[in-house]
């Protein structure tokens, strides 16, 4: 598990931008019999807690327990007990 106090700063003034996708799964992969998606921008500083609270409420998440996998630039979210899973990319 990644640490989650890691400060995103941003320099460049533009800010940070998040694309974010919630599907169904079969099988345990993402089926994408249907699709909820969300944009999350930051204006300035925040978190990797933070990045994670405002995605979850985006995508109607808030309150339901997750398994995250985070491999850098994207994380893969699995909500415990829905078969679901969610895709959170940088936006570049």
């Amino acid at each position: 598990m990644r640490n989650v106090n890691r400060t995103h700063e941003i320099f460049d003034n533009k800010p940070h931008v998040y694309s974010a996708e919630l599907t169904d799964t079969y099988g345990g992969e993402a089926n994408y019999s249907w699709v909820k998606r969300a944009e999350i921008s930051f204006d300035e500083n925040y978190t990797d807690r933070q990045l994670m609270l405002r995605v979850k409420a985006e995508l109607g998440l808030t309150g339901v327990r997750c398994e995250v996998d985070d491999f850098g630039d994207s994380l893969t979210i699995r909500p415990r007990g829905l078969l679901q899973i969610a895709f959170v990319n940088f936006n570049y």
